[in-house]
């Protein structure tokens, strides 16, 4: 890469333009600061579209460069709208000339219809979507005599997707690679997809990116053509590129070095799609003598709650760093609540949300985020009950999304044979082979008989309209819903829906599903099982998610908003609730154990995006108890409470009902939180402020905790005790004496004489 001069600083100038005058300082720097590498360095709330829309006018002003010569790169359609329509209020209708301000994809669609030829495609290529995307896959599998449901179409497209997010071409793959499909078949599939697609003209959106990057490797006189059109090339988002988006921004900038990269490696919270944090962590190396603007001067959030903030991003190693601040009213700490279970938890939310309401709040201005889609479900049916109306923001309400809608429907036969409209959804789902001919003739079969479609189904078994395999495979189901009806009066409704998952193969179908969605569909299915243990009867509870649904189309007008942390990117409310801030929970037990310390990094990144996104006040819940598969589980504070910092949080811990009154007598040795105290080395276990914090918290004091987690990757791991084996005799305050029968980190199995099998964390028992 050839080294040019260092950025030029053109803020000297007494002759500052109008779309310049209302920044602060930092951002005027950064508009004005034209030639060479930048990096905007822009923590959550600063300005940074003003900052960037503006140095995209400057440009066009100063006729540094026509409108055609400068790139924009933008993640998304709505943010490069955004960015056309402010930079068109300050430079007029020259906007109009910008045909290289987009999306990643956009502007590669454009360049490859220019140069199709050279990767063995047509200018008038198709691009095709993921539907297609998986139907071509599954005629390449079965073309080469492979069982799909051993190895899945979307494990494959998934894999393919994450190569080209590498800027991984078929022949580019190490033999780990190649193992992750078919047992050493990953390139082969890879190559015959690619090889389709060309026999097709057509491309996948990951091929955009890609085939762009491999023309620019391959054919320098292209790479010149457009290092000669680009004097200035400008990046939103820079801490979300991926690694094929990173090389090909490179190549394209390596000539000029005009680049300015606008990006904060503390909100970089997407390594599932991709992203890369370390791009933006190496740009100075990347472009030497590259000039670093931070913008610090939040102005979202109070001084307490960019502090909270800042603390707890601080024990991140892999960051660039800057100190938030804000010249807004100190406000409220954030709220540290501690509650005994989930159900209070929605119960604690609910009560503030009404309160915040009878004080005026605007319910648009309120926002709970969480961490997993699960989480929701409480929240919903809570807010049905009070008359609290919401919103589902990037997802579907928890009762609408499809595998609960095929459990319902599920139980909807098994309550009511005659309800054809359930029994269609699920006949052959998952897939038994009874496709469309098989359904056309059920129907026809019900409307000559009278019958409802199951019935219809069992008598046209006994006819030869179907092939064998059909009449098997329906007389098969039948069967099952039959047994599934007489347990119905033996088992509780949500034995009944784990039966169900498990016998009918719905469960098998999502094991083997190796999508990133999958895991989180088996969340809600036992998300749903436990929403189901507070009924007695089946039909109490289909009437209860019946009342739901109709509820979903009222409500107009204010509402509060319920999404998940990764979905609030880029928004803010007044009121922000996050709930299920537990170990397990948030940090995310599966992203830690896929990813390690670098997903724990990630993790806390995710918890500094949730707090900011908070203007006046931000409320962290965590319970004691969480019901999970059917069985209580004792939880513990999530670590990120610990490391906010104790000057800028208050905690308080609530107990209703029966447990506020089971507090009220606890004495020092009864005490059931004793292990929190236990746990937290240095805090009393008195029922003083110490004690408080240590019940909130159940964690030793920051300083430690930070230093651990700047030290070594192990300060994500639980340490399991030293002093409890396999078949050791244990004491829990909740569930009495026991055996432990197995032992994995600090997480035990354990045999009650009262209660049965249980897993809890071994901080939570002693030794008897």
């Amino acid at each position: 890469m050839t080294d040019l001069p260092a950025a030029t600083d053109t803020t000297a100038s007494n002759d500052v333009p109008a779309y310049a005058r209302m920044l602060n300082p930092p951002q005027r720097e950064a508009v004005l600061t034209t030639e060479g590498p930048v990096l905007m360095l822009a923590g959550a709330g600063t300005g940074k579209t003003a900052a960037l829309t503006a140095r995209l006018a400057h440009l066009i002003a100063m006729r540094l460069a026509w409108p055609s010569e400068i790139l924009c790169v933008t993640f998304t359609n709505k943010a490069a709208r955004e960015m056309r329509e402010r930079v068109g209020r300050h430079v007029g209708p020259a906007v109009e000339g910008m045909p290289w301000l987009g999306t990643f994809h956009s502007v590669c669609a454009k360049m490859l219809r220019r140069h199709a030829e050279l990767v063995g495609l047509k200018n008038n290529f198709t691009i095709i979507d993921t539907d297609d995307q998986l139907r071509l896959l599954k005629q390449l599998i079965t073309a080469n005599e492979l069982d799909e449901k051993r190895f899945p179409a979307r494990q494959l497209a998934g894999l393919i997707d994450r190569w080209k997010n590498r800027g991984l071409n078929p022949g580019d793959l190490d033999a780990g690679e190649n193992e992750a499909y078919a047992n050493g078949q990953g390139a082969k599939f890879y190559g015959l997809y690619q090889d389709r697609l060309k026999e097709l003209n057509a491309c996948d959106f990951g091929d955009l990116l890609l085939h762009m990057l491999n023309i620019f490797r391959t054919e320098p006189e292209v790479l010149a053509q457009y290092h000669q059109r680009f004097k200035y090339i400008l990046v939103d988002e820079y801490q979300d590129t991926n690694q094929v988006q990173y090389l090909w921004l490179r190549l394209l900038a390596q000539h000029r070095r005009n680049i300015c990269v606008v990006g904060d490696d503390d909100q970089s919270i997407y390594s599932w799609r991709g992203a890369e944090v370390a791009n933006i962590l190496r740009f100075e190396r990347d472009f030497s003598g590259a000039k670093v603007i931070k913008l610090e001067q939040n102005y979202r959030s109070t001084p307490q709650i960019l502090a909270a903030a800042s603390g707890l991003i601080d024990a991140n190693s892999q960051r660039l760093g800057k100190e938030l601040w804000t010249e807004l009213p100190k406000g409220d700490k954030v709220s540290i609540v501690g509650v005994w279970d989930g159900p209070e938890e929605a119960r604690r939310v609910s009560e503030e949300i009404e309160r915040l309401e009878g004080q005026g709040a605007s319910m648009d201005e309120v926002a709970i985020l969480v961490r997993a889609q699960y989480q929701t479900r409480e929240f919903e049916d809570r807010f049905i009950q009070t008359g609290i109306a919401y919103r589902i923001i990037g997802g579907f309400r928890f009762y609408e999304r499809a595998e609960i809608r095929d459990a319902l429907a599920y139980l909807r036969v098994i309550a009511q044979p005659a309800d054809d409209l359930a029994f269609e959804r699920i006949y052959n789902q998952p897939k038994r082979g009874l496709g469309a001919k098989t359904l056309e003739a059920m129907r026809r079969h019900a409307r000559r008989a009278q019958m409802p479609l199951a019935a219809a189904s069992l008598d046209l078994a006994n006819t030869d309209e179907l092939p064998k395999r059909a009449e098997n495979t329906l007389v098969a189901l039948l069967r099952d819903f039959a047994k599934w009806r007489e347990e119905a009066e033996n088992v509780s409704p949500a034995d009944l829906l784990r039966t169900v998952i498990t016998e009918s193969g719905y469960e098998d179908m999502l094991q083997k599903d190796r999508s990133a969605e999958a895991a989180g569909r088996l969340e809600n299915l036992s998300e749903l099982a436990r929403a189901m243990e507070e009924y007695e009867t089946l039909t109490d509870f289909l009437e209860h998610v019946s009342l739901i649904m109709d509820n979903d189309a009222a409500n107009e007008g204010e509402k509060v908003t319920i999404m998940t942390m990764h979905g609030a990117k880029g928004l803010e409310f007044d009121n922000v609730f996050l709930p299920g801030w537990e170990e397990g929970v948030f940090p995310s037990q599966r992203a830690l154990d896929e990813g390690g310390l670098a997903s724990l990094e990630e993790e806390r990144r995710l918890a500094y995006v949730a707090i900011t996104r908070a203007k006046r006040r931000c409320t962290i819940l965590h319970a004691a108890n969480r019901r999970i598969y059917g069985q209580w589980t004792s939880s513990i504070p999530s670590r990120f409470i610990e490391e906010l910092p104790d000057d800028h949080i208050e905690s308080e811990t609530t107990m209703s009902g029966g447990a506020s009154l089971w507090r009220a007598n606890w004495t020092e040795n009864e005490d059931p939180f004793a292990h929190v105290a236990q746990a937290a080395p240095g805090k009393s276990s008195s029922r003083g402020p110490g004690w408080q914090r240590a019940l909130a918290t159940g964690y030793e004091p920051r300083q430690q905790r930070v230093a651990e987690s700047k030290r070594s990757a192990a300060s994500f791991a639980a340490r399991p005790r030293t002093d409890i084996a396999v078949g050791a005799q244990v004491v829990h305050d909740k569930f009495g004496s026991g055996v432990v029968m197995d032992q994995e980190g600090n997480k035990l199995e354990i045999e009650f004489e009262d209660v049965g099998l249980k897993r809890v964390i071994d901080s939570f028992v002693r030794l008897a």
